[in-house]
Order: structure tokens, then C-alpha cells, then sequence
């Protein structure tokens, strides 16, 4: 789900039959964006930054190699961009069909989520 840090509104969605790795969907979806567009991802989006080059992703560490306190600056000043994002997907949450096990037609759960999604998008204008 894209997010636009200004005006609050959701973007695009993309949605996939089964589990699928997100940044999977994210190809997948053909989802494009100018490349001066900074994209704020979190860890399950490693390898974006070879397809959308103004992309951040926050840094790992290893056993071998422990975060630095820049890197653990870094990723607390990203985590407080993502934090928009997040907060939009907690809203939508509370709507029960989509925080709940869904048990209509998988066909028609996107649609229902985007309608969700042009709710949400009119109550924030």
C-alpha cells in the first residue's frame, strides 16, 4: 500500500491469491513511481533499492557485525517516516473484514479493500 506523506491518502493497493512475499507483490504489481519519489519500505522490501534507486530500507546487522549508533539513528529516523503508514494501516484495521479472517469470495476482497480505502481517503480531506 503507498501512502502520500502530505495529504494522508492511500495511493495504490495491490493484493495476490495466498501469501506471497511483499516485495514479490511489489513487482509483481508493476506499480511505478518517478524516480525523484523517495520510497520509505521496511525490511521485507531488501533488493528495492536495484529497482527504485531514491528508495531507504532500514539496516540489519549480523552476528559479526553489530549496528553502529549511526545506523541505529538511521533507522529510528526511518522508522518515524514509516510511522504514517503504519498508523493508516491501524485505521483501516478497524474495519472487522479486514482485521479479521476474511470468508467471503477471495475475488471480491480487493474490491471491498479499496472501497475501504476511498472512505478512509474521503473522511481525510
Amino acid at each position: 500500500m503507498a501512502v502520500d506523506k502530505t495529504s494522508r491518502k492511500i495511493l495504490a493497493t495491490a493484493f495476490t491469491e495466498g501469501s506471497c512475499h511483499d516485495f514479490k507483490l511489489f513487482k509483481d504489481s508493476r506499480f511505478h513511481c518517478a524516480s525523484s519519489v523517495k520510497l520509505v519500505c521496511d525490511t521485507g522490501y531488501l533488493g528495492i533499492v536495484k529497482v527504485h534507486a531514491h528508495s531507504q530500507i532500514p539496516r540489519k546487522s549480523s552476528k559479526k557485525k553489530p549496528l553502529t549508533p549511526e545506523d541505529k539513528a538511521y533507522n529510528t529516523a526511518l522508522a518515524r517516516e514509516r510511522m504514517l503508514n503504519e498508523h493508516v494501516i491501524g485505521y483501516l484495521k478497524r474495519f472487522r473484514v479486514l482485521s479479521e479472517r476474511y470468508r467471503n469470495r477471495r475475488k471480491r476482497f480487493s474490491l471491498r479493500f479499496n472501497l475501504i480505502a476511498a472512505i478512509y481517503n474521503l473522511q481525510h480531506t
